[in-house]
């Protein structure tokens, strides 16, 4: 299906205006947590990306990133949010998404896009790191407040950020499918297959996993560890941890 949608930037006002309505049919929030057309107005203007994916004429998926600094002084892509309609995913629409995202960001100069995900949210843990080349090593707690998402099971939005070295070896060979060797894995934070049946029908339950596994990250990450890879097996998906030295301080 993803073969036949077509993405690009968008710049009307109209075009914000359904990006508005999809966060609605996606997440469901209540109106007063939605991003207003103005963000999406103003986002474009200051030199970010606003994609949107298109069957025929029906948008069906969109992401957006917002330019960034960092305390270096160097310039970054914050990719703040990407929703696919239900009925589009797992088709390979957003891969297609991300790898546009990269394909602007090369041809800006820009080196890193970021974003935060659930650590919760094994599918998209698996697709970030395994399918698109993304790092980790840092973990924040709580990042955008309780919400009224039901995609968040009334749990703190704990998040993980992914960081996207788009110029790295690491991502050229695993976004063009070319073979690459990780790092050796020196450390391990499994989590249970089931957890988002746990999140909903186990809330308690549900908590102290995502308690537990923030300590875990916690402990490996001020020993300078870093998320290099993901396995999903049977029973668990698996956060690898070992070094990664690809980042502006060290070159």
């Amino acid at each position: 299906m993803a073969q036949d949608i077509s993405i690009y930037q968008l710049s009307k006002f109209e075009e914000f205006a359904e990006v508005v309505t999809l966060q609605r049919e996606i997440w469901g929030y209540a109106e007063v947590e939605l991003l207003p057309l103005r963000f999406f107005i103003v986002a474009n203007k200051i030199g970010g990306q606003v994609l949107g994916a298109f069957d025929d004429k029906k948008m069906v998926a969109f992401c957006i990133c917002i330019p960034g600094l960092k305390e270096s002084g160097k310039h970054y892509l914050h990719s703040h949010m990407l929703g696919v309609l239900p009925k589009y995913r797992n088709t390979g629409l957003g891969r297609q998404m991300k790898l546009k995202q990269r394909q602007y960001a090369l041809a800006e100069g820009v080196e890193l896009i970021e974003w935060t995900f659930d650590p919760l949210e094994l599918k998209n843990a698996f697709f970030n790191i395994e399918r698109l080349g993304a790092v980790v090593r840092r973990y924040v707690h709580n990042q955008y407040g309780m919400t009224s998402s039901h995609l968040h099971g009334g749990l703190p939005t704990d998040r993980l950020v992914a960081e996207w070295w788009v110029k790295s070896k690491r991502a050229e060979a695993i976004t063009s499918g070319e073979a690459y060797e990780r790092p050796p894995v020196e450390a391990r934070i499994s989590l249970p297959r089931d957890i988002a049946d746990l999140r909903r029908d186990d809330a308690a339950r549900a908590r102290e996993i995502q308690s537990n596994v923030a300590d875990q990250f916690a402990e490996h990450f001020r020993a300078d560890l870093t998320v290099i890879g993901f396995e999903a097996g049977q029973d668990s998906g698996t956060y690898l941890l070992g070094h990664f030295e690809d980042r502006w301080e060290s070159k």
